[in-house]
């Protein structure tokens, strides 16, 4: 998550490494004033850090550029930082331009470091790495048999990037279980859908699941809703599991649509006092009285996060699944005079409560690990015993046409979240119906009178 800034003057931390490099006086020594004992301490290690460059390009075995330099030494220095923290060059800060347009080439995959390893987010729905298999926490060994041991974000991006329908072999470590994977994924063009699967799941249960948050999501999704008003909503299940986050604005759009206005739905406090800020919902909520489920699991970060944190924080909605990924800090965007960028981490977010979700995440409600669904006895069939059935199936019979409606009608489920979901709203709207009956008025017996002897 980041916001874009202005592109500001070239700032005197900058101008003061040039004039060490090139061995100018930035002041007289008449002019000077007695610099403060933190200030002497940066002109120090700037002297350091011009003397090192100067014996770098003297005498290092191959010849290297003062820009070179200059551009690895701000790249390990905001590396150090955190994994969210990093500096662009001007090629890697037009990608991440491109990026936020919701449509690029690659593999469809939000990755991070975690404990200086290359870390897989989430990958994004329906792309070629949600195809190949790749699962949110794996962790990226090897990409076409190089190592990414000490590789960063920018050259892991540019690394994985390539050409439409070019290949490219992950190595990956699965913890469940601890395995060593190689998959192959195919690249293609990323064209991320943000509002999908609107359907029915249940009677009066509508369904719809958020893959990002992008221009016009929250649009897309009320427009989504008011197609499963027509066919009969009272609750929704709001899928967000695998969903790596994107726009702030749009995070806080959608929870306003179940909120109301005035709600606070998120907060972020950083060093600098511009970067706290609380974000609120701006407007009357469509649907503030709808029964809600929100599911979540390892893959929801950040926007997801806000989300889930603010339906929680208010008690609006019921969160299933399992604790989110704990993406809560704030990138600001700081456009550099050469083209190049830093992308540094100036805030972290709190939810409604005051919680940091940083490297904790949101814990559900209801907390129930997703099931692979077993294989089938239809997959288990053998070639012949399919055919036999067919040519069966081929013959005239009398269909049962109210159960076929039935099964027409609602998809069978075979995602045992989406299940207990489906279930805990209903189960809601039974106690609310209940709750509207008149409360049943005891009737008082009257005590018996003794008779007089």
């Amino acid at each position: 998550m980041f916001e874009l800034k202005k592109r500001k003057p070239a700032v005197l931390f900058g101008t003061i490494i040039l004039a060490f490099i090139l061995q100018i006086p930035f002041v007289s020594a008449e002019n000077k004033p007695e610099p403060k004992k933190e200030d002497k301490n940066i002109y120090q290690q700037l002297e350091l850090f011009s003397t090192v460059v100067n014996k770098v390009l003297k005498g290092y075995v191959d010849e290297v550029t003062a820009k070179d330099l200059i551009y690895g030494a701000l790249k390990g220095m905001l590396n150090g930082l955190d994994p969210h923290s990093q500096f662009m060059d001007p090629e890697a800060y037009k990608e991440m331009r491109v990026d936020t347009e919701g449509q690029f080439g690659g593999l469809g995959i939000e990755i991070s470091m975690q404990d200086n390893i290359l870390t897989v987010i989430s990958p994004i729905e329906g792309t070629p790495a949600d195809k190949a298999g790749i699962k949110p926490l794996d962790k990226i060994i090897k990409i076409d048999g190089k190592s990414t041991k000490n590789m960063n974000l920018t050259d892991a991006v540019k690394t994985l990037r390539g050409k439409p329908g070019s290949k490219v072999t992950l190595t990956v470590l699965r913890h469940e279980p601890n395995e060593l994977i190689d998959i192959v994924v195919t690249r293609d063009i990323i064209k991320i859908q943000s509002v999908k699967d609107t359907k029915m799941v249940a009677d009066t249960v509508g369904y719809v699941k958020l893959t990002q948050f992008q221009e016009k999501t929250s649009d897309e999704l009320i427009k989504a809703l008011k197609e499963l008003d027509k066919k009969g909503m009272k609750a929704l299940v709001l899928d967000l599991r695998n969903n790596p986050g994107g726009l702030l604005n749009e995070a806080v759009a959608v929870s306003e649509i179940f909120l109301g206005d005035g709600k606070l739905v998120v907060s972020t406090k950083g060093r600098i006092p511009n970067q706290n800020k609380e974000y609120r919902s701006s407007g009357a909520a469509p649907y503030p009285g709808i029964v809600l489920a929100v599911l979540i699991n390892k893959g929801s970060a950040s926007g997801s996060e806000i989300v889930a944190g603010a339906i929680k924080d208010w008690r609006r909605g019921i969160i299933i699944g399992t604790t989110s990924f704990g993406k809560g800090s704030v990138q600001s965007v700081l456009p550099l005079q050469d083209g190049s960028a830093l992308r540094l981490t100036t805030a972290r977010y709190y939810t409604p409560s005051g919680v940091s979700i940083h490297e904790i995440g949101v814990k559900p409600d209801i907390e129930i690990e997703y099931k692979k669904p077993a294989e089938s006895k239809e997959d288990k069939k053998d070639a012949d015993e399919k055919a036999e059935e067919v040519f069966e199936e081929s013959k005239p019979q009398e269909k049962d046409n109210e159960s076929k409606t039935i099964e027409e009608k609602y998809p069978v489920i075979d995602d045992n979240q989406l299940s207990c979901a489906i279930d805990v709203v209903k189960g809601i709207m039974i106690y609310k119906e209940k709750d509207k009956a008149p409360a049943i008025t005891e009737t008082k017996k009257e005590p018996k009178k003794e008779k007089k002897k």
